[in-house]
C-alpha cells in the first residue's frame, strides 16, 4: 500500500489530491488540495512532519524526508512545503522549508534548516546547502547555489501556470478511475 501509517499517525490527503500508486507516503504527512504526488516518489514522515501544501507537485523520483531531533538538533526540523510549489523530478527536500510559488528545479537538493522564501527558482541540479535562505523574488542556480538575478514576469507566471498544469493532469487521472489509497 503507498499511505502507510506509522506510530499510530497516517498521512492525510486533502481533498482532490492525487498520489500515484507507486509512490510512498507514511507518517505524520499532510498533502493540500488539488496536490500531486507522481510516480517512485517517497515522502517519509517517521521521526517529524511534513506538511505540503495545496495545488503542490511533487515530481516523479523525488525523495522528500525531515531531520529528526538528536545531539546535534535538539528540535530537529519538519519540512514544510508551501501552496502552488512545483517540485521536479528527483529533487531531494531535507528538514527544510520551501514557500509558496517555487520551483525547484530537477535533482536539486534542499537541505537541512534550508528555507526558501515565495517566489523563487532553484534551477535544476542546484544545491542548497544546511541553514541557507533564498530570499523571494530570484533566480538561483549552482552547487551551492548562488543568486542569479531577479525573476522577470514571465517567470512570475509560470509559477500559477504549472500549478494549473499539474491540477489540470492529476484530474485527468483521476478521471480515468484512479483509486485514491484512503478511499
Amino acid at each position: 500500500m503507498t499511505i502507510r501509517t506509522y506510530q499510530n499517525k497516517t498521512p492525510v490527503l486533502g481533498e482532490r489530491a492525487f498520489v500515484d500508486a507507486t509512490a510512498v507516503v507514511i507518517g505524520d504527512v499532510e498533502l493540500g488540495a488539488d496536490s500531486s504526488v507522481w510516480p517512485l516518489t517517497v515522502i517519509r514522515g517517521d521521526m517529524h512532519r511534513i506538511r505540503i501544501g495545496a495545488r503542490t507537485s511533487i515530481q516523479d523520483g523525488s525523495v522528500l524526508h525531515i531531520t529528526h531531533a538528536g545531539p546535534f538538533n535538539p528540535d530537529g526540523y519538519p519540512l514544510i512545503v508551501g501552496d502552488e510549489v512545483t517540485v521536479g523530478h528527483k529533487v531531494t527536500l531535507h528538514g527544510c522549508t520551501i514557500g509558496n510559488r517555487v520551483l525547484v528545479g530537477m535533482g536539486s537538493i534542499v537541505m537541512d534548516g534550508a528555507v526558501v522564501e515565495d517566489d523563487v527558482i532553484i534551477g535544476a541540479g542546484s544545491l542548497v546547502p544546511p541553514g541557507k535562505r533564498l530570499e523571494s523574488g530570484f533566480l538561483y542556480v549552482g552547487s551551492p547555489v548562488k543568486q542569479a538575478r531577479p525573476l522577470n514576469d514571465k517567470e512570475r507566471g509560470f509559477f500559477q501556470y504549472s500549478a494549473n498544469n499539474y491540477v489540470k493532469l492529476k484530474d485527468q487521472h483521476l478521471a480515468e478511475g484512479y483509486d485514491r489509497p484512503d478511499s
